[in-house]
């Protein structure tokens, strides 16, 4: 009998499976059936941009946490496909730091050229996923959304790659319910233009509160607060920003900090972070972690150690995206097709804990990225996915670490040369800073007539 594999989500994560899947079909391997449920209307997860927040139409909780004005805060060349550069999508070089708009084509346009939309069910929520040992089957249970019917299939694989940026983390903070002012978290923010000539407070010190304040800035804030829980960020900020120590408490639109010291302020975002959450999953199937770049019992950071037909893609905090995805569906790929073979339970477990013992020694941001290129050649090296000079990659994350410290604002309008075609981007046409329009078509059109 021909195998069956589930695979949850049409992000990245989930278009790299079938991508890796695909290739295989190509070169004339028998590769199992695949159906891949989608809840969103389209493929693209988090880079499938959506104006709602809260539910959807069909009243199911909106996974994106997209917004409007935002633009690749890592250079492109990081996270470049080995088998498909972006040169190649929009036929010329393009500058290092796009807006979302242009990243989503280019995901959607690799799977679009590889024919993988058969594979798609999309407006179909997985709902439930448990273990059948009797069978060795995995039974999945989805909502048709738009036909309001709710069916169950076995599978002999089954893949969840819906990410983990779509559950909000929201702390609580004494008084924050009777603050006088807006208050959300990072997930249900669209739109910076919204804090035009206000006073926000960002409550976190990593990438979203990064770039959700440089967003606010950009499009008007009369001032920028981050409170920190361990440390500043420290970047050379503008003079409307300041760093805080953590919010202890609100009181009317006043804000006091743990280091006594307050301030007005008219807005709140909670940048907190998000949960790994797959409710969809029994208890037993469920990865439990916070962010890390290596979860426990996940060997190779992607097969379930408590049940090994059962994968994670992109579970891990991420320096390295897209090309990672790739990397961890490649690997995937060759153990269901049985051309690497899954050591004993022991060794699995032993594999990872050495994985995950050595990330909890690292000091600083450079270790972490050394740290993750390492786990990418140690994924690669097995399978037959296209080259791909991670040791040249590692060196423009480091560049680009450097180039933010140099100028927060500024950083964004430099350049790199792609380790695919290895030609160098242009400098884009307009400074980020005065760059106010995101679309694809603004991004393209201005850059010809520019030329």
């Amino acid at each position: 009998m021909r195998k069956r594999i589930a695979v949850i989500g049409a992000g990245p994560s989930g278009l790299a499976v079938l991508r890796a899947f695909e290739t295989a079909r190509r070169a004339g391997v028998d590769v199992p059936e695949i159906i891949c449920f989608e809840k969103q209307a389209n493929w693209g997860g988090l880079w499938n941009y959506t104006w709602r927040t809260g539910l959807d139409e069909f009243g199911e909780p909106v996974h994106g946490s997209m917004y409007r004005y935002l633009w690749s805060n890592g250079p492109k060349e990081c996270l470049e496909f080995a088998d498909y550069s972006f040169e190649e999508h929009f036929g010329r070089p393009i500058p290092s730091y796009p807006p979302r708009a242009v990243l989503h084509d280019y995901i959607a346009g690799r799977v679009e050229k590889s024919g993988v939309r058969a594979y798609c069910k999309f407006n179909h929520a997985v709902k439930n996923v448990t273990f059948e040992p009797e069978t060795n089957r995995f039974a999945v249970t989805v909502k048709d959304l738009v036909g309001d019917q709710v069916v169950t299939e076995a599978f002999d694989h089954v893949f969840v790659a819906n990410g983990h940026f779509s559950t909000p983390n929201v702390p609580y903070f004494q008084g924050i319910e009777s603050f006088l002012g807006r208050v959300m978290h990072a997930h249900d923010f669209r739109a910076a233009d919204e804090f035009a000539g206000k006073h926000v407070l960002l409550v976190g010190s990593s990438y979203s509160a990064e770039d959700i304040g440089t967003q606010c800035h950009k499009y008007g804030a009369a001032s920028v607060t981050f409170s920190y829980r361990t440390k500043p960020m420290g970047f050379d900020w503008p003079d409307s920003f300041e760093e805080k120590p953590l919010l202890e408490k609100l009181v009317g639109n006043t804000a006091h900090f743990k280091d006594g010291s307050t301030k007005t302020v008219d807005a709140i975002v909670l940048c907190t972070g998000y949960l790994n959450h797959y409710p969809f999953l029994e208890d037993s199937l469920r990865l439990k972690t916070r962010n890390r770049l290596f979860p426990p019992n996940l060997y190779k950071g992607i097969v379930f150690e408590p049940n090994p037909g059962l994968f994670y893609i992109g579970a891990q905090d991420q320096f390295y995206t897209f090309n990672m995805f790739d990397a961890q569906a490649w690997y995937a790929r060759d153990i269901v097709l049985g051309r690497i073979a899954l050591p004993e339970p022991d060794a699995m477990h032993a594999d990872s804990e050495a994985w995950t013992r050595r990330e909890e020694a690292l000091a600083d941001a450079e270790e972490m990225i050394d740290f993750q290129t390492d786990y990418l050649r140690d994924l690669l090296a097995p399978t037959d996915y296209p080259f791909l000079d991670v040791d040249k990659v590692a060196g423009l994350f480091k560049e680009w670490e450097h180039h933010k410290a140099e100028g927060i604002l500024t950083y964004r309008d430099r350049s790199y040369r792609s380790t695919i075609t290895g030609n160098m981007a242009p400098v884009h046409h307009t400074p980020w800073m005065d760059a106010m329009d995101d679309s694809l078509e603004a991004f393209l059109r201005v850059r010809e007539a520019a030329e």
